[in-house]
């Protein structure tokens, strides 16, 4: 089973600022928000051409560019979704962004979920807090072409119950038949009902044949660490888990080096990789 390839693009893909202009702006957490961009007239087919997984520089005009993943399913009407967490100085300049305002876009860059190659297994999904954003196109993916794939598992932990990213897509999620979602959270207070503990604990709940399993993990790299080994406890191996990484990404082609990362840079060999492939990358905490 392989990475899925990034997609081959001109030269003039890798630099190239094209202008995409916000249509909505939705509030996700008190933190958290997604802009929806409409392609301008020469790209009206780019949001269809990307990988789950992959992500694209956001460039906010006398400020800056930042790496966001896609949070939103290919082929939505010719739009892309990122949802993105206000931590910089760019990522604040996002949040003041409204509908009408446009961002420059480039990309997309790096490699994505194996969602073709892993057809014909059981899926598992593990993420943690806002890494459930580059996951959401992989679980819709999975969902548009469900027969294609055995048991699918979605597990998600939050910090609290306020924090619980895209609440309403876990809801539909878990009202499939075919779909198993479980949410736990840090801590909870009040009406909070659910599970409370560590999403690595929810792994521990699900029945896996590992020998047909393949899981895909995003979130914080401590929840990751944990998620993996509690994986190969249940016997799903390295060459079966894929995990997607960040790291200080700048140029978004592998040339300014701020992303290398035991022997790779993030931003073109990943950001999705087979775990196999850096064995090594949780032996070095907080990398």
């Amino acid at each position: 089973m392989a990475i899925t390839a990034p997609l081959v693009q001109p030269a003039s893909h890798l630099w190239s600022i094209s202008p995409w202009r916000i249509s909505h702006v939705r509030r996700e957490l008190a933190d958290t928000f997604t802009l929806t961009l409409d392609p301008p007239a020469d790209a009206a087919d780019a949001a269809a051409a990307f990988l789950p997984g992959q992500f694209n520089m956001l460039y906010v005009f006398g400020c800056g560019e930042v790496p966001i993943s896609i949070s939103g399913a290919a082929g939505e009407g010719g739009r892309l979704k990122h949802t993105i967490r206000a931590v910089g100085a760019v990522t604040r300049a996002l949040r003041q962004l409204r509908a009408g305002d446009v961002v420059g876009v480039r990309g997309p860059f790096g490699a994505g979920w194996p969602i073709d190659d892993t057809a014909g297994s059981d899926v598992v999904i593990v993420a943690g807090g806002i890494g459930l954003a580059p996951l959401r196109p992989a679980v819709e993916a999975i969902l548009h072409a469900r027969e294609r794939y055995g048991r699918f598992i979605v597990l998600y932990g939050a910090r609290s119950p306020e924090d619980i990213l895209f609440a309403r897509d876990l809801g539909r999620w878990s009202s499939r038949l075919d779909t198993y979602v479980d949410v736990t959270v840090d801590r909870a207070a009040g009406a909070w009902r659910g599970n409370v503990g560590l999403v690595t604990a929810l792994i521990a709940r699900v029945g896996l044949e590992a020998e047909h399993t393949v899981a895909f993990l995003c979130g914080p790299e401590a929840m990751m660490r944990f998620a993996v080994g509690a994986l190969a406890k249940r016997g799903v191996e390295a060459g079966r888990t894929y995990l997607s990484l960040e790291r200080n990404m700048k140029c978004g082609v592998g040339l300014c080096g701020r992303c290398q990362l035991a022997g790779h840079f993030v931003c073109r060999d990943g950001p999705v990789f087979r775990l196999d492939r850096i064995p090594n990358v949780f032996q070095v905490r907080e990398l």
